[in-house]
């Protein structure tokens, strides 16, 4: 069936995951302001789904002003400053590196052995820069031998000094939502690994979690072995829901929009500050992965 209702698996519907593809695309500049994006019937080939579904996708970016939708051609993109009344600046990642954490993964692909080892308060944003990359595999457009991921995530079974009411600390409320975002997007992110051994059973693909009784203050990753992108967390006080519980003002890290430091191994110049950057970032990760983090539990 091709139109999941959302949550039923705890995997993105098809068309919203088609037009979380399309939105990285237009983020990354592959498709730039007055381009036309492919027709419905190459992007039903390229996704593999129904002309509905690819409607509906592009409805979506309709609706949040990233595309100039009329019958009988493309869509086409439209200004930063027609999308849902915002600004460029608040849909782009800032980064001091001239290389996004998605144009790094999407890089890793290309080489024969992936490797990802990933420590962050949720897989969110490393979720959202494999998407691409993972749907370039299925359709046999980027051919690695192997693809592995290790991931270190806060305990769900601890008390953790963020996210927290900022009126109440023992509040238990900022804590149940992390749970369930953690699960969330953890669950989407193995589900997409799952769709890749089927339909690539060709490569060794795994993906491990474990987590750590840690309230994570910064974000890690380390990628092919040669490279480490860092970043702080830095504490927000914001808004939030908590379902049929009401809203609330919590302490809370915006993950999303942490900005990342790029360092690379140069096997040239082992002694540089970017190779013992990465070798002690990988020996760091080592220690906690292999003492005191346990298997992640993703179901209650």
């Amino acid at each position: 069936m091709d139109e999941e209702d959302p949550g039923t698996n705890g995997s993105r519907p098809p068309y919203r995951y088609i037009a979380d593809v399309l939105r990285g695309e237009i983020h990354d500049g592959r498709y730039r302001v007055g381009d036309r994006i492919p027709s419905q019937a190459d992007l039903e080939d390229r996704f593999q789904v129904s002309r509905p579904t690819i409607q509906r996708a592009l409805g979506l970016l309709r609706d949040d002003g990233y595309l100039d939708v009329q019958r009988g051609r493309p869509a086409e993109v439209l200004p930063w400053e027609e999308r849902a009344g915002v600004s460029k600046t608040q849909f782009q990642e800032p980064e001091i590196t001239p290389l996004s954490l998605k144009t790094h993964i999407a890089t890793a692909f290309e080489e024969p052995h992936v490797t990802i080892d990933a420590y962050s308060l949720t897989t969110e944003t490393l979720g959202r820069a494999l998407v691409a990359p993972l749907l370039r595999v299925q359709n046999r457009e980027l051919n690695p031998e192997s693809v592995t991921l290790r991931l270190l995530l806060p305990s769900l079974d601890v008390r953790l000094a963020i996210p927290r009411l900022v009126d109440d600390p023992d509040d238990e409320r900022p804590m149940r939502r992390l749970r369930q975002l953690v699960r969330a997007h953890a669950l989407a992110l193995r589900s997409s690994f799952v769709g890749l051994t089927e339909f690539r059973p060709d490569i060794a693909a795994s993906i491990e979690m474990r987590a750590v009784p840690i309230t994570p203050v910064q974000k890690l990753y380390l990628i092919n072995g040669h490279t480490a992108l860092s970043g702080h967390y830095q504490v927000v006080e914001r808004e939030v829901e908590f379902g049929r519980s009401g809203r609330g003002a919590i302490y809370d890290v915006l993950g999303i929009n942490a900005v990342l430091f790029a360092y690379r191994d140069d096997p040239a110049e082992p002694d540089s500050r970017d190779s013992q950057f990465v070798a002690e970032s990988h020996a760091w990760f080592d220690s906690l992965w292999s003492t005191i983090a346990e298997p992640l539990s993703l179901f209650e």
